[in-house]
Order: structure tokens, then C-alpha cells, then sequence
């Protein structure tokens, strides 16, 4: 057995701005023989879980074409530059998403990390908690790339209701919120 994991080669089948599919040929460290495993390269991520004075949660509903819907979802965004922080990637997506800053007093939180979809790609999305939050005096011009149709402050019973009945239904918002709830951060 080995200690490290060993690309034995790598094909690239296509790359664009976002994301990268490749079909590598890898030895693990479970087994010497090498596994073939075609993988999408994505930037690393990071979602933001807004959090008000009076302890409701920002969300933000934005239509989403790969699924053909409009979501409730936490405010998330791509880390675009190899000079830029996680927590400055945390501060501009809560700005241009949700139209919502840190209070002058608040914190951002990390969280820690996890992998959206390890079956497929190796993004990465890193959780944060920023509280309190408050409306930006200036409304940010946003990403043209996205279509953001409301923001709206929820308390977290009506998350709780929404999740369980199946309204909230992406993978970012579901996971910072098993984040936050096992770290005892919701009211």
C-alpha cells in the first residue's frame, strides 16, 4: 500500500471560467492498481449564513437555470482570485447577493469547510456565520451573471418548516444549516 495519491495521467475534455472536466487515471493509497475517474474542477466557494439582531436568517430567492426554478438560498459565491480571502469572498457575496453588510459590531464566523458533491467535483465550500447583520445603506450593483428576485428575512422556525417540507432544497443552505444547528448557533 501506498502513502500518497498518484495522478498517473490526467485528459482534459473541456475548461471555460467556471469549471473543468478532466479523466484521470490515479493510484490511491488503498490500492496500487490505478482507478479512471473523469472529475469537474470547480473554484472553491463560500456560503454566508446572515444573521440579523434579532436572530432571523437572511435568505435570498434566485432563479437558477440548471434546475429551471427559483430558490430560497443562502447567499454563496465563487472565490474568484488567488489574492482574495475567504472572508473577503464571505463580506462581498452578504453586500452583493443580499444587500446586507456586518454590523459595525459583528462577527464573521467560519465554519469550516465541506465538499459539495466528492463524487463528481472537488469544489469546496466554506461556511460563515456573519452576525449581526444589517440592510447596506448602498445597494450594491451585483453579479449580471445572476438573477437575484428577492431577499427576506426568516426566523428560524420558518426555516426549520421550510426545509421540512421541502422549499429549501439546495445543497449549500442544507448543509451550513446542519453546520450551524450542530454548533448550537441557532435561536
Amino acid at each position: 500500500m501506498q502513502n500518497s495519491w498518484e495522478t498517473v495521467s490526467s485528459e482534459r475534455h473541456f475548461a471555460n471560467a467556471h469549471l473543468e472536466v478532466v479523466t484521470d487515471q490515479v493510484r490511491t493509497p488503498a490500492s496500487s492498481l490505478p482507478r479512471t475517474w473523469t472529475i469537474v474542477h470547480r473554484k472553491s466557494a463560500v456560503i454566508i449564513a446572515p444573521m440579523t439582531a434579532s436572530g432571523k436568517i437572511v435568505l435570498i430567492h434566485q432563479e437558477r437555470i440548471p434546475i429551471r426554478t427559483a430558490i430560497w438560498e443562502m447567499p454563496s459565491g465563487q472565490i474568484d482570485g488567488p489574492h482574495e480571502t475567504v472572508e473577503q469572498v464571505a463580506l462581498r457575496e452578504l453586500s452583493e447577493e443580499a444587500g446586507y453588510q456586518l454590523a459595525r459590531i459583528g462577527e464573521l464566523i467560519s465554519l469550516g469547510h465541506y465538499f459539495t458533491s466528492p463524487g463528481f467535483t472537488n469544489e469546496r465550500g466554506y461556511f460563515f456565520l456573519a452576525r449581526p447583520v444589517h440592510k447596506c445603506t448602498e445597494i450594491s450593483a451585483g453579479d449580471e451573471g445572476e438573477s437575484i428576485l428577492d431577499c427576506r428575512e426568516f426566523s428560524v422556525a420558518e426555516i426549520r418548516r421550510m426545509i421540512a417540507q421541502n422549499e429549501i432544497c439546495d445543497a449549500n443552505t442544507l448543509s451550513i444549516w446542519a453546520r450551524l444547528s450542530a454548533r448550537g448557533l441557532l435561536k
